[in-house]
């Protein structure tokens, strides 16, 4: 599976921005797409993700801030962020994961960056 990242930007807080990653090839194996960050001196971590059932699930810092969404047809998946804050600064990976052949797997997309101006 390849993922292609794109979206990413300089924006106002308070802004929004929508990301989207791409996916190409053996799709049938995923089960799980998502969005992860990592700000300077920091750990990536997970922001988002979403099944191919549609569960998602957020980190408490973006619940209710970001929106992620999936379309099958696209083989796309989105992530909408409104109400940016500064402290979103980071760059902003695509996930995803899944079962190949019996084995696990996960893959990950360019980042793409995102900057929140104070």
């Amino acid at each position: 599976v390849q993922l292609q990242a794109s979206g990413g930007g300089l924006v106002q807080a308070g802004e929004s921005l929508r990301l989207s990653c791409a996916a190409s090839g053996s799709l049938s194996s995923i089960n799980r797409m998502g969005w992860y960050r990592q700000a300077p001196g920091k750990q990536r971590e997970l922001v988002a993700d979403i099944t191919t059932t549609g569960s998602t699930n957020y980190a408490d810092s973006v619940k209710g801030r970001f929106t992620i969404s999936g379309d099958s047809a696209k083989n796309t998946v989105y992530m909408q962020m409104n109400s940016l804050k500064p402290e979103d600064t980071a760059v902003y990976y695509c996930n995803a994961q899944g079962v190949w052949f019996r084995q696990r797997y996960e893959n990950w997309g360019q980042g793409t960056l995102v900057t929140v101006s104070s």
